[in-house]
């Protein structure tokens, strides 16, 4: 969310792709107080939605560290040799920031995970499958198994929180 406070040309995209699907917000609507939120349904065709969870998962990945894995043979990495035995780390929260990976790492840029080939049932694999760019919750068989419980409901609450409200850097802030 502070990324979209930070960048509002970034939250009005998103507001505007929110409510093409649902229209305005209730609060928005003369002589209506009903609550009503964005629900799971809803959130399939918001493609920069998802996009903006991704880009803050990359920027900012819930752990910093998967568990240590000790290496099973002498291996070279990068100019480096790793004794058979070692126990090594990865830097998760780096991997998002990397400059060999990454156009322009440190800017927030969800326009980079929609899909340039029009097909909007194929987004980043985040599973690791393909290949690994950003690991917010490992990859492969020992991938988080509630990582698509987690984008969603980050997907459902950043919908709801950016089409209910308009959120703002605090003026004495800037």
């Amino acid at each position: 969310m502070a990324n979209l406070v930070k960048h509002h040309s970034i939250q009005e995209k998103l507001y505007r792709e929110i409510s093409s699907v649902m229209g305005p917000p209730p609060g928005k609507i003369p002589d209506n107080d009903g609550l009503s939120v964005v629900g799971e349904e809803d959130l399939t065709g918001m493609q920069y939605l998802k996009a903006v969870v991704l880009e803050g998962l990359r920027r900012h990945p819930p752990g910093h560290f998967v568990l240590p894995h000790a290496v099973s043979a002498e291996a070279e990495l990068g100019g480096y040799t790793i004794p058979k035995n070692a126990t090594i780390n990865f830097m998760v929260g780096e991997m998002g920031l990397d400059p060999n990976v990454w156009d322009d790492p440190m800017e927030f840029k969800p326009e980079r995970f929609l899909n340039t080939a029009g097909n909007k049932d194929e987004m980043f694999d985040l599973t690791g499958s393909r290949e690994i760019k950003m690991m917010p919750f490992g990859s492969g068989r020992r991938m988080c198994p509630g990582w698509g419980l987690a984008i969603l409901h980050l997907e459902y609450f950043v919908a709801n929180l950016v089409w209910h409200f308009e959120w703002k850097e605090d003026e004495g802030e800037k």
